[in-house]
């Protein structure tokens, strides 16, 4: 299975124009044929990223996506962006179920679930986000499984997955932009327990999965060397042209 590098910039940059040169130094990073990037800007500079990609000569392993949608295709929804809307931009992927999504804006699986389904339905990939907190943590790797399942149970209630249409990233909420991030090993772990627990729901084998909580150059192949790690989703250091460069280029020697 190919690695998989998301890009998450969260609410950055500040400006349209730093948005277009980081995108363009992110795209010139050479990408071998065993890692696909995704890059998921704010939805304020979609539009001008998807040109930008529109006139590439080389988007081989190479997406974009969306950082949220809504659960409705479009009517009364101030501020919400449904994923017709976002399909017709350009966007290829989208993240659902962010830990600050469900922090922040206090988002539900239900919430996540209906959207998860209407992405689903109008053609795009989702990258579900779950990880459990410190103090779930804190009693061990069994209470962390447990809850991550319940996540997984009620984030694809009723779900109707098509292969290599969803990717589920494992984001510990107590490693996001912390600087402290999980054991690679415990990591794995729970990898091969959210694909165990996938098959499990709707019979999907081997899914992709991916590690996120303060992924960095000096960090990502104690991941991706792992079997059941296919991959990461970036944060912060998707932010630094060079850093991120390197975080794919090492991610290819794997």
């Amino acid at each position: 299975m190919k690695k998989l590098i998301a890009a998450n910039w969260k609410e950055n940059p500040k400006t349209e124009a730093e948005a277009l040169k980081l995108f363009k130094a992110t795209v010139a990073v050479k990408r071998g044929t065993n890692v696909d990037v995704v890059v998921c800007p704010p939805f304020i500079y979609l539009p001008e990223i998807a040109k930008a990609y529109k006139k590439l000569l080389n988007k081989k392993q190479l997406s974009i996506g969306a950082q949220d949608v809504f659960w409705e295709e479009q009517g009364a929804f101030t501020g919400e962006v449904g994923p017709a809307m976002l399909r017709g931009i350009g966007a290829q992927y989208v993240i659902i179920g962010h830990s600050e999504r469900r922090k922040w804006f206090h988002e539900t699986d239900a919430e996540i679930n209906e959207k998860i389904k209407l992405a689903l339905e109008d053609g795009l990939k989702v990258i579900l986000c779950v990880g459990e907190a410190l103090a779930v943590r804190n009693k061990g790797l069994a209470a962390a499984r447990a809850f991550v399942n319940n996540q997984l149970t009620r984030d694809l209630k009723a779900v109707k997955p098509k292969g290599g249409r969803i990717v589920v990233a494992y984001e510990p909420i107590w490693s996001i932009g912390t600087g402290r991030y999980d054991e690679a090993d415990d990591a794995e772990k729970m990898a091969v327990f959210i694909k165990q627990t996938v098959k499990k729901l709707h019979g999907l084998a081997n899914i992709p999965v991916l590690y996120g909580g303060s992924v960095n150059s000096g960090n990502v192949a104690d991941y991706v060397q792992w079997k059941g790690i296919d991959g990461a989703l970036v944060g912060g250091a998707s932010l630094k042209a060079e850093e991120f460069k390197k975080i794919i280029t090492i991610t290819s020697q794997q």
